[in-house]
Protein backbone atom coordinates (compact mmCIF):
# COMPACT_ATOMS: atom_id res chain seq x y z
CA UNK A 1 0.00 0.00 0.00
CA UNK A 2 1.28 3.36 -1.36
CA UNK A 3 1.94 6.14 1.80
CA UNK A 4 -0.73 8.14 -0.22
CA UNK A 5 -3.70 5.48 -0.44
CA UNK A 6 -2.36 4.66 3.13
CA UNK A 7 -3.19 8.38 4.42
CA UNK A 8 -6.54 8.53 2.24
CA UNK A 9 -7.66 4.86 4.40
CA UNK A 10 -6.34 6.72 7.65
CA UNK A 11 -8.59 9.96 6.65
CA UNK A 12 -11.39 7.70 5.28
CA UNK A 13 -11.52 5.68 8.85
CA UNK A 14 -11.21 9.06 11.04
CA UNK A 15 -14.33 10.63 9.35
CA UNK A 16 -16.13 7.80 9.39
CA UNK A 17 -20.10 8.98 10.11
CA UNK A 18 -22.75 6.18 10.03
CA UNK A 19 -25.64 6.92 7.67
CA UNK A 20 -28.41 7.45 10.08
CA UNK A 21 -26.37 10.42 11.56
CA UNK A 22 -25.88 11.85 8.67
CA UNK A 23 -29.80 13.83 8.98
CA UNK A 24 -29.63 16.46 12.68
CA UNK A 25 -33.84 14.79 14.18
CA UNK A 26 -33.76 17.84 16.82
CA UNK A 27 -33.37 21.04 14.97
CA UNK A 28 -34.14 24.52 15.88
CA UNK A 29 -37.02 24.08 17.53
CA UNK A 30 -35.51 21.61 19.98
CA UNK A 31 -33.07 24.52 21.12
CA UNK A 32 -36.13 27.02 21.21
CA UNK A 33 -38.06 24.75 23.44
CA UNK A 34 -35.62 24.35 26.22
CA UNK A 35 -34.40 28.28 26.01
CA UNK A 36 -38.43 29.41 26.06
CA UNK A 37 -39.00 27.30 29.41
CA UNK A 38 -35.75 28.95 30.68
CA UNK A 39 -36.98 32.02 31.01
CA UNK A 40 -40.16 31.06 32.06
CA UNK A 41 -38.68 29.48 34.90
CA UNK A 42 -36.05 32.32 35.33
CA UNK A 43 -38.67 34.75 35.45
CA UNK A 44 -40.88 33.14 38.08
CA UNK A 45 -37.93 32.94 40.54
CA UNK A 46 -37.53 37.07 39.87
CA UNK A 47 -41.02 37.38 41.43
CA UNK A 48 -40.57 34.13 44.18
CA UNK A 49 -37.42 36.39 45.62
CA UNK A 50 -39.78 39.23 46.80
CA UNK A 51 -43.10 37.20 47.42
CA UNK A 52 -41.18 34.70 49.10
CA UNK A 53 -38.05 35.81 50.13
CA UNK A 54 -39.06 39.69 51.03
CA UNK A 55 -36.29 41.33 48.97
CA UNK A 56 -37.81 44.83 48.66
CA UNK A 57 -35.64 45.95 46.51
CA UNK A 58 -37.48 43.91 43.62
CA UNK A 59 -40.70 45.26 44.73
CA UNK A 60 -41.34 47.11 41.25
CA UNK A 61 -40.49 44.27 39.01
CA UNK A 62 -42.85 41.34 41.11
CA UNK A 63 -45.86 41.34 39.72
CA UNK A 64 -44.43 42.30 36.01
CA UNK A 65 -42.19 39.09 36.56
CA UNK A 66 -45.11 36.90 36.62
CA UNK A 67 -46.84 38.43 33.96
CA UNK A 68 -43.63 38.23 31.65
CA UNK A 69 -43.11 34.56 32.59
CA UNK A 70 -46.88 33.74 31.58
CA UNK A 71 -46.53 35.11 28.33
CA UNK A 72 -43.30 33.14 27.68
CA UNK A 73 -45.42 30.19 28.90
CA UNK A 74 -48.22 30.22 26.65
CA UNK A 75 -45.83 29.53 23.93
CA UNK A 76 -43.49 27.18 25.72
CA UNK A 77 -44.94 24.18 23.97
CA UNK A 78 -45.25 25.73 20.30
CA UNK A 79 -41.74 24.45 19.10
CA UNK A 80 -42.47 21.22 20.23
CA UNK A 81 -45.48 20.96 18.32
CA UNK A 82 -44.43 22.63 15.12
CA UNK A 83 -41.51 19.86 15.56
CA UNK A 84 -44.27 17.13 15.76
CA UNK A 85 -45.48 15.60 12.71
CA UNK A 86 -48.46 14.96 13.98
CA UNK A 87 -49.18 17.95 16.60
CA UNK A 88 -52.70 16.57 17.08
CA UNK A 89 -51.73 13.53 18.93
CA UNK A 90 -49.56 15.43 21.37
CA UNK A 91 -52.58 15.07 24.09
CA UNK A 92 -52.32 11.22 23.52
CA UNK A 93 -48.93 10.99 25.53
CA UNK A 94 -50.84 12.29 29.05
CA UNK A 95 -54.20 10.73 28.09
CA UNK A 96 -52.53 7.12 27.96
CA UNK A 97 -49.50 8.00 29.62
CA UNK A 98 -46.33 5.81 30.24
CA UNK A 99 -45.18 5.82 33.96
CA UNK A 100 -41.49 5.76 32.45
CA UNK A 101 -41.84 8.63 30.37
CA UNK A 102 -40.60 11.81 31.14
CA UNK A 103 -42.11 13.67 27.92
CA UNK A 104 -45.73 12.66 29.46
CA UNK A 105 -43.81 13.84 33.48
CA UNK A 106 -43.34 17.02 31.72
CA UNK A 107 -47.26 17.24 30.21
CA UNK A 108 -48.21 17.35 34.00
CA UNK A 109 -45.54 19.77 35.66
CA UNK A 110 -46.34 22.49 33.03
CA UNK A 111 -49.83 21.80 33.19
CA UNK A 112 -49.78 22.20 37.38
CA UNK A 113 -47.43 24.91 36.66
CA UNK A 114 -49.47 26.66 34.51
CA UNK A 115 -52.64 26.64 37.35
CA UNK A 116 -50.25 27.69 40.05
CA UNK A 117 -48.91 30.70 37.81
CA UNK A 118 -52.35 31.86 36.75
CA UNK A 119 -53.94 31.89 40.01
CA UNK A 120 -50.85 33.33 41.65
CA UNK A 121 -51.16 36.47 39.44
CA UNK A 122 -55.34 36.42 39.48
CA UNK A 123 -54.99 36.62 43.47
CA UNK A 124 -51.90 39.11 43.38
CA UNK A 125 -53.68 41.45 40.71
CA UNK A 126 -57.46 41.05 42.15
CA UNK A 127 -57.50 44.52 43.66
CA UNK A 128 -56.28 45.86 40.53
CA UNK A 129 -58.61 43.79 38.77
CA UNK A 130 -61.57 44.62 41.16
CA UNK A 131 -60.91 48.67 40.74
CA UNK A 132 -60.57 48.33 36.88
CA UNK A 133 -63.38 46.72 36.66
CA UNK A 134 -65.65 49.32 37.76
CA UNK A 135 -64.08 51.47 35.10
CA UNK A 136 -64.61 49.14 32.26
CA UNK A 137 -67.49 48.95 30.32
CA UNK A 138 -68.33 46.04 27.90
CA UNK A 139 -66.28 43.20 27.22
CA UNK A 140 -63.62 44.28 28.95
CA UNK A 141 -66.11 44.68 31.89
CA UNK A 142 -67.14 40.96 31.94
CA UNK A 143 -63.15 40.28 31.23
CA UNK A 144 -62.70 41.65 34.75
CA UNK A 145 -65.67 40.26 35.84
CA UNK A 146 -64.34 36.60 34.98
CA UNK A 147 -60.69 37.47 36.60
CA UNK A 148 -61.79 38.63 39.71
CA UNK A 149 -63.80 35.46 40.19
CA UNK A 150 -66.98 36.71 41.04
CA UNK A 151 -65.47 38.97 44.36
CA UNK A 152 -65.14 42.24 44.98
CA UNK A 153 -64.84 42.13 48.41
CA UNK A 154 -61.60 44.02 49.49
CA UNK A 155 -61.88 44.12 52.97
CA UNK A 156 -58.48 43.49 55.02
CA UNK A 157 -59.10 40.38 55.87
CA UNK A 158 -59.95 39.32 52.70
CA UNK A 159 -56.65 40.87 51.46
CA UNK A 160 -55.05 39.36 54.35
CA UNK A 161 -56.53 35.71 52.83
CA UNK A 162 -55.12 36.64 49.16
CA UNK A 163 -51.79 37.33 50.44
CA UNK A 164 -51.78 33.96 52.19
CA UNK A 165 -52.65 32.23 49.04
CA UNK A 166 -50.02 34.24 46.75
CA UNK A 167 -47.07 33.49 49.36
CA UNK A 168 -47.94 29.56 49.44
CA UNK A 169 -48.97 29.93 45.71
CA UNK A 170 -45.26 31.29 44.94
CA UNK A 171 -43.62 28.91 47.34
CA UNK A 172 -44.82 25.71 45.70
CA UNK A 173 -44.46 27.47 42.55
CA UNK A 174 -39.88 28.02 43.00
CA UNK A 175 -39.86 24.29 43.39
CA UNK A 176 -42.52 23.30 40.11
CA UNK A 177 -40.31 25.74 38.13
CA UNK A 178 -37.10 24.06 38.62
CA UNK A 179 -38.42 20.91 38.17
CA UNK A 180 -40.13 22.39 34.95
CA UNK A 181 -36.89 23.08 33.60
CA UNK A 182 -34.49 20.90 35.45
CA UNK A 183 -36.24 18.26 33.80
CA UNK A 184 -35.50 19.47 30.47
CA UNK A 185 -31.73 18.82 31.15
CA UNK A 186 -32.77 15.59 32.46
CA UNK A 187 -34.16 14.49 29.46
CA UNK A 188 -30.57 15.28 27.40
CA UNK A 189 -28.50 13.96 30.64
CA UNK A 190 -30.51 10.26 30.07
CA UNK A 191 -29.20 9.95 27.04
CA UNK A 192 -26.50 7.13 27.78
CA UNK A 193 -25.25 6.84 24.06
CA UNK A 194 -24.47 10.46 23.74
CA UNK A 195 -21.29 11.04 25.64
CA UNK A 196 -21.49 14.36 25.41
CA UNK A 197 -25.18 14.93 26.90
CA UNK A 198 -24.85 11.74 29.55
CA UNK A 199 -23.62 13.60 32.73
CA UNK A 200 -25.24 14.26 35.68
CA UNK A 201 -24.13 17.96 35.49
CA UNK A 202 -26.94 18.73 33.20
CA UNK A 203 -29.50 19.17 34.80
CA UNK A 204 -27.91 21.52 37.07
CA UNK A 205 -26.19 23.25 34.18
CA UNK A 206 -29.97 24.15 32.17
CA UNK A 207 -31.62 25.03 35.85
CA UNK A 208 -28.58 27.42 36.26
CA UNK A 209 -28.94 28.72 32.62
CA UNK A 210 -32.67 29.03 33.51
CA UNK A 211 -31.94 31.64 36.27
CA UNK A 212 -29.75 33.48 33.85
CA UNK A 213 -31.56 33.75 31.38
CA UNK A 214 -35.02 34.59 33.42
CA UNK A 215 -33.39 37.38 35.42
CA UNK A 216 -31.79 39.15 32.01
CA UNK A 217 -35.26 38.79 30.34
CA UNK A 218 -36.48 40.48 32.79
CA UNK A 219 -33.38 43.77 33.37
CA UNK A 220 -33.64 44.04 29.33
CA UNK A 221 -37.49 44.53 29.21
CA UNK A 222 -38.17 46.46 32.24
CA UNK A 223 -35.21 48.71 31.26
CA UNK A 224 -36.94 49.03 27.68
CA UNK A 225 -40.16 48.98 28.11
CA UNK A 226 -39.37 51.57 31.33
CA UNK A 227 -37.80 54.02 28.65
CA UNK A 228 -39.85 53.39 25.75
CA UNK A 229 -43.15 54.68 27.79
CA UNK A 230 -40.90 57.42 29.74
CA UNK A 231 -40.97 56.36 32.96
CA UNK A 232 -38.81 56.58 35.50
CA UNK A 233 -36.30 53.22 36.61
CA UNK A 234 -35.86 52.21 40.10
CA UNK A 235 -32.28 52.02 39.71
CA UNK A 236 -32.11 50.29 42.97
CA UNK A 237 -34.16 47.39 41.63
CA UNK A 238 -31.76 47.23 38.45
CA UNK A 239 -28.64 46.91 40.61
CA UNK A 240 -30.18 44.35 42.98
CA UNK A 241 -31.43 42.31 40.14
CA UNK A 242 -27.74 42.45 38.03
CA UNK A 243 -26.40 41.17 41.37
CA UNK A 244 -27.94 38.54 41.21
CA UNK A 245 -27.79 37.81 37.71
CA UNK A 246 -23.73 37.82 38.40
CA UNK A 247 -24.36 35.62 41.37
CA UNK A 248 -26.26 32.89 39.26
CA UNK A 249 -24.06 33.65 35.87
CA UNK A 250 -21.26 32.26 38.46
CA UNK A 251 -22.51 29.46 39.04
CA UNK A 252 -23.81 28.67 35.72
CA UNK A 253 -20.63 29.12 34.17
CA UNK A 254 -18.74 27.56 36.34
CA UNK A 255 -20.84 24.35 36.22
CA UNK A 256 -20.51 24.63 32.25
CA UNK A 257 -16.70 24.64 32.71
CA UNK A 258 -16.57 22.02 35.15
CA UNK A 259 -18.50 20.31 33.10
CA UNK A 260 -16.05 19.77 30.10
CA UNK A 261 -12.53 19.83 32.35
CA UNK A 262 -14.04 16.68 33.87
CA UNK A 263 -14.76 15.13 30.29
CA UNK A 264 -11.02 16.22 29.52
CA UNK A 265 -9.65 15.21 33.12
CA UNK A 266 -10.93 12.20 33.05
CA UNK A 267 -9.75 11.32 29.49
CA UNK A 268 -12.00 8.72 28.67
CA UNK A 269 -11.96 6.63 24.97
CA UNK A 270 -15.04 8.99 24.44
CA UNK A 271 -12.73 12.50 25.20
CA UNK A 272 -10.69 11.70 21.72
CA UNK A 273 -14.16 12.64 19.58
CA UNK A 274 -15.66 15.41 21.91
CA UNK A 275 -12.67 17.19 21.63
CA UNK A 276 -12.59 17.24 17.73
CA UNK A 277 -15.99 18.22 17.87
CA UNK A 278 -15.11 21.10 20.14
CA UNK A 279 -12.67 22.26 18.36
CA UNK A 280 -14.10 21.76 14.98
CA UNK A 281 -17.60 21.90 14.21
CA UNK A 282 -17.89 23.87 17.21
CA UNK A 283 -15.06 25.87 17.68
CA UNK A 284 -16.73 29.26 16.87
CA UNK A 285 -20.27 28.69 18.02
CA UNK A 286 -18.83 27.24 21.69
CA UNK A 287 -15.33 28.23 21.97
CA UNK A 288 -15.63 31.56 20.41
CA UNK A 289 -18.96 32.49 21.17
CA UNK A 290 -20.32 31.07 23.77
CA UNK A 291 -17.57 30.93 26.06
CA UNK A 292 -15.13 34.00 25.03
CA UNK A 293 -17.27 36.59 24.10
CA UNK A 294 -20.84 36.04 25.51
CA UNK A 295 -19.83 34.30 29.09
CA UNK A 296 -15.97 35.74 29.63
CA UNK A 297 -17.05 39.11 29.03
CA UNK A 298 -20.67 39.50 30.74
CA UNK A 299 -18.67 36.97 33.50
CA UNK A 300 -15.67 40.03 34.34
CA UNK A 301 -17.88 43.07 33.68
CA UNK A 302 -21.34 41.90 35.47
CA UNK A 303 -18.12 42.08 38.84
CA UNK A 304 -17.66 45.49 38.15
CA UNK A 305 -20.95 46.68 37.97
CA UNK A 306 -22.09 44.67 40.98
CA UNK A 307 -19.20 46.03 43.36
CA UNK A 308 -17.96 49.19 41.98
CA UNK A 309 -19.84 52.22 42.45
CA UNK A 310 -20.84 53.56 39.07
CA UNK A 311 -23.12 56.50 38.04
CA UNK A 312 -27.22 55.11 37.36
CA UNK A 313 -27.08 55.91 33.93
CA UNK A 314 -23.74 53.43 33.23
CA UNK A 315 -25.12 50.99 35.24
CA UNK A 316 -28.78 51.16 33.32
CA UNK A 317 -26.97 51.10 30.15
CA UNK A 318 -24.29 48.19 30.27
CA UNK A 319 -26.40 45.97 32.41
CA UNK A 320 -29.13 46.41 29.91
CA UNK A 321 -26.49 45.29 27.21
CA UNK A 322 -24.63 42.48 29.28
CA UNK A 323 -28.22 41.57 29.85
CA UNK A 324 -29.02 41.00 26.30
CA UNK A 325 -25.52 39.28 25.78
CA UNK A 326 -26.37 36.98 28.43
CA UNK A 327 -29.68 35.81 26.60
CA UNK A 328 -27.60 35.17 23.55
CA UNK A 329 -24.92 33.46 25.22
CA UNK A 330 -28.01 31.08 27.04
CA UNK A 331 -29.15 30.62 23.68
CA UNK A 332 -25.79 29.45 22.18
CA UNK A 333 -25.51 26.86 25.20
CA UNK A 334 -28.86 25.25 24.18
CA UNK A 335 -27.66 25.35 20.46
CA UNK A 336 -24.44 24.13 21.66
CA UNK A 337 -26.06 21.18 23.48
CA UNK A 338 -28.79 20.48 21.40
CA UNK A 339 -26.85 20.58 17.84
CA UNK A 340 -23.61 19.76 18.97
CA UNK A 341 -24.69 16.49 20.66
CA UNK A 342 -26.27 15.09 17.52
CA UNK A 343 -23.30 16.14 15.12
CA UNK A 344 -20.63 13.72 16.71
CA UNK A 345 -21.01 10.20 14.79
CA UNK A 346 -22.18 7.15 16.89
CA UNK A 347 -18.86 5.96 15.46
CA UNK A 348 -16.79 8.62 16.98
CA UNK A 349 -14.91 8.81 14.46
CA UNK A 350 -16.30 11.44 12.10
CA UNK A 351 -19.21 14.76 12.71
CA UNK A 352 -22.26 15.61 10.38
CA UNK A 353 -22.95 19.04 9.51
CA UNK A 354 -25.88 21.04 10.38
CA UNK A 355 -26.78 24.14 8.82
CA UNK A 356 -30.75 25.64 9.33
CA UNK A 357 -32.91 26.74 7.10
CA UNK A 358 -34.54 29.94 6.23
CA UNK A 359 -37.99 29.00 4.89
CA UNK A 360 -38.07 25.48 6.00
CA UNK A 361 -40.75 24.19 8.50
CA UNK A 362 -38.41 24.46 11.68
CA UNK A 363 -36.14 26.86 9.95
CA UNK A 364 -34.87 30.43 10.83
CA UNK A 365 -38.01 32.48 10.15
CA UNK A 366 -40.10 30.17 11.63
CA UNK A 367 -37.82 30.45 15.15
CA UNK A 368 -38.26 34.08 14.42
CA UNK A 369 -41.91 34.22 14.31
CA UNK A 370 -41.91 31.60 17.42
CA UNK A 371 -39.63 33.75 19.95
CA UNK A 372 -41.82 37.21 18.58
CA UNK A 373 -45.30 35.64 19.59
CA UNK A 374 -44.62 35.76 23.74
CA UNK A 375 -43.40 39.50 23.38
CA UNK A 376 -46.56 40.37 21.11
CA UNK A 377 -49.18 38.30 23.93
CA UNK A 378 -47.11 40.40 26.70
CA UNK A 379 -48.44 43.23 25.22
CA UNK A 380 -51.90 42.04 25.12
CA UNK A 381 -51.71 41.02 28.39
CA UNK A 382 -50.48 45.10 29.48
CA UNK A 383 -53.98 45.79 28.50
CA UNK A 384 -55.24 43.74 31.30
CA UNK A 385 -52.58 43.82 33.90
CA UNK A 386 -50.76 47.03 34.94
CA UNK A 387 -47.30 46.03 34.91
CA UNK A 388 -45.95 49.00 37.23
CA UNK A 389 -47.53 50.05 40.32
CA UNK A 390 -47.44 53.74 39.28
CA UNK A 391 -50.35 52.51 36.30
CA UNK A 392 -52.30 50.89 38.72
CA UNK A 393 -56.10 52.24 39.84
CA UNK A 394 -56.04 50.22 42.84
CA UNK A 395 -52.81 51.80 44.35
CA UNK A 396 -53.93 55.70 43.11
CA UNK A 397 -57.29 54.68 45.22
CA UNK A 398 -55.14 53.67 48.34
CA UNK A 399 -52.98 56.76 48.08
CA UNK A 400 -55.82 59.11 46.99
Amino acid sequence: MSPEHGAAVATALTNYVFPNDLHVHWSLMIVLYPYITGIVAGAFIVSSLYHVFHIKSLKPVSRYALVFALAFLAFATAPLLNHLGHPERAMNMMLTPSPTSAMAGFGYIYSAYAVVLILEILFIYRPTLVALKKKARGGMKLLYGILTMGSDNLSPEALRVDHKITAFLAAIGIPMACTLHGYVGFIFGGVKANPMWATPLMPVIFLLSASVSGIAGIILSYVVIRRYTNKPIDMDCVRTLIKFLWGCFILDFVFEMLELFSHAYMATHHWEALRDLYLGPLYWSFIVAQVGIFSVIPFIALGILSLVKLSDRFVMKWGSVLSAMILIQVLLMRWNVVIGGQLMSKSERGHAVFHPGFFTKEGIVVSIIIMTLPVVFLWLLSKVFPFWLDDDPAVERQSA
